[in-house]
């Protein structure tokens, strides 16, 4: 029996959106709706909740389907996606696979079909996906996101909740840009001058627990962004 995988499924035709969770659900998925684009990232944004596949339809109110998922992408470049779109056109498509999609299913389309991809994405990318329970080496230093400690020199180090956050976000993004906007969103929930100045200073109390690595630097990238640099 398949263990349940968790799908955000983002649909504001309320018809189609009942249709889709009653099939998935029949086939063993665990299915959340989000009625628009908006109330869908604020679901992915919340960290309690986590989604093992992302279906997004391409044309919703407060923010479109592309606009979600390159919102999401900065959020974590590993999560799965796909599309569902009555646009055919290749350029659609092509804009699709350009913000990260995984694959891109035009309406309409048949139950079959649409179970089919999914199951073909979750496969292709089982074995890409990180284990967050495990440990994950920062260059020399050891981390482990689901107890929020950092094995130091001195000892293990707590983070504070923010910290932690934080920490993932950049870990995730390694050697990466991680968008400044995209990070206060997903941690502090809202991107004002306030909460920037906030994590200006978490920023700083990361880059003071990971010193005794030199091969680690936090990089800021001057009002875009912040990149964790680890040398080899």
């Amino acid at each position: 029996m398949r263990e349940n995988k968790n799908i955000l499924l983002a649909e504001d035709d309320e018809n189609l959106g009942k249709l889709l969770i009653s099939y998935l659900q029949a086939k063993g998925f665990h299915v959340e709706l989000a009625k628009n684009g908006k109330i869908a990232y604020e679901l992915f944004n919340n960290t309690k909740q986590k989604f093992d596949l992302l279906v997004l339809d391409v044309m919703m109110p407060e923010m479109d389907g592309f606009t979600l998922g390159s919102e999401i992408r900065l959020l974590d470049k590993s999560i799965p996606f796909l599309f569902l779109s009555a646009k055919s056109m290749k350029e659609d498509k092509l804009k699709g696979f350009g913000v990260g999609a995984d694959d891109y299913i035009t309406k309409p389309f048949s139950m079959e079909e649409l179970l089919a991809r999914i199951n073909a994405i979750l496969k292709r990318t089982a074995s890409n996906e990180k284990n967050i329970q495990e440990k994950i080496h920062v260059g020399k230093i050891q981390y482990e996101p689901e107890l929020s400690v950092l094995h130091l020199n001195e000892g293990p180090k707590k983070l504070t909740t923010k910290e932690n956050m934080l920490l993932k976000l950049l870990v995730q993004n390694q050697n990466d840009l991680l968008d400044r906007q995209a990070a206060l969103r997903a941690v502090w929930g809202d991107d004002n001058y306030f909460n920037g100045r906030s994590m200006d200073v978490y920023i700083a109390k990361l880059r003071k627990l990971l010193k005794e690595d030199q091969n680690i630097e936090i990089m800021n990238v001057h009002g875009i962004g912040f990149k964790l640099l680890v040398k080899q």
